[in-house]
């Protein structure tokens, strides 16, 4: 089923003998970018090497086990070279049709992520909060950059909505999954009987689009300005810097409020106008796909429950693929790894399945 593989190893080879040329290494542009494709072809060729190199020893195998009057210790040796041979086999293509699994042309962009409190008020605005933490947390260790774009705070330090970017190498690829309805289940502060509540906070994690991606006139926006404040009137702003843009054709509106710069808040509300009318666009795309297109761990529907967290018994569970974890602190404090590695695992594994079936 690999037989067409060897043109990515000739292309592989061809790539490493332009790196010695010269003219190539004195061009920073070029050679970044043969690097970068070198990068991306090199899995793919190491491990279809190694399946042909198993399907060789295989092969060696079987025509050793062949021979008339083969002796029994021979024989025995064979059929464990056999056995070993089948099995790098198997490993290696399992590996290859991983590779070879068509890629998210997003993976690799920055993020734009909303975060609204949902049904809980005052409760699901607090957690909205702890969300937008345990998210700056998970940032911070993969070394990427976030900063707020608005907030609206309510008087005890909740957040009703929040937005805010992630700027990091494959920041979309790791947060893709977490769309969705987060439900939290715990006694909150305001209780004095100790009950249990259940609130809820809607993320939407949106890929950020390239200007060139998405072209908006500026004859359909209204731009206004307006004076920002916090909560209760906290840190009132006396100039009018705040910006919020309206999409005219759409109904989008987008507010910027943290920068005390004009220009600055107008830049970052462009940039989530952008990102929201791009995954409108693709989400209209999608609903006419077959649904043989969408993921086993979740459409990435707002409307959609994908994981509670349990106070009480300091427990996380992601709905989608029946994942429970009793490390509620840990993931609160940004430690998703185990999480996101899963619902990777699980989409992969799908797409898979549905390569197989349609192949």
């Amino acid at each position: 089923m690999f037989e067409n593989l060897s043109v990515f190893e000739n292309r592989f080879e061809e790539l490493n003998a332009k790196l010695y040329d010269p003219s190539v290494a004195a061009d920073p542009t070029v050679y970044a970018s043969l690097m970068k494709e070198l990068g991306e072809l090199g899995p793919i060729v190491e491990q279809y090497r190694a399946y042909r190199k198993a399907e060789g020893d295989a092969a060696e195998a079987e025509t050793l086990l062949n021979e008339p009057g083969l002796e029994k210790e021979l024989r025995q040796m064979a059929l464990d070279e056999l056995g070993a041979a089948r099995a790098a086999s198997e490993k290696a293509a399992d590996a290859l049709r991983l590779l070879l699994l068509p890629k998210d042309p997003n993976d690799a962009r920055n993020v734009i992520v909303e975060i609204r409190g949902g049904a809980g008020g005052e409760e699901a605005a607090l957690f909205a909060a702890v969300l937008y933490r345990m998210y700056t947390y998970y940032a911070e260790k993969n070394g990427w950059k976030t900063e707020v774009v608005s907030l609206n705070e309510t008087e005890l330090g909740g957040f009703k909505e929040i937005s805010f970017t992630i700027d990091g190498a494959g920041a979309y690829s790791r947060l893709k999954f977490e769309s969705g309805v987060h439900r939290v289940q715990r006694v909150p502060e305001t209780e004095t009987q100790g009950r249990i509540h259940t609130s809820t906070a809607t993320v939407a994690v949106l890929p950020e689009a390239d200007e060139v991606e998405l072209e908006i006139d500026p004859k359909d926006l209204q731009i206004d300005t307006f004076r920002s404040s916090g909560a209760g009137g906290q840190h009132i702003n006396k100039t009018s810097s705040a910006i919020r843009i309206t999409h005219l054709p759409t109904g989008t509106v987008v507010e910027c409020q943290d920068e005390r710069s004009q220009y600055k808040n107008k830049d970052k509300a462009m940039r989530v106008l952008r990102a929201r009318l791009l995954d409108a666009k693709r989400a209209a795309q999608d609903a006419e796909i077959a649904e043989n297109r969408r993921s086993q761990v979740g459409t990435g529907d707002r409307s959609e429950r994908i994981r509670t967290y349990n106070y009480p018994q300091l427990r996380v569970t992601d709905h989608r693929i029946g994942l429970t974890l009793y490390r509620l602190d840990d993931i609160l404090g940004g430690d998703l790894d185990e999480i996101i590695d899963a619902l990777t695992a699980a989409d992969r594994a799908e797409k898979l399945r549905q390569t197989m079936e349609n192949g």
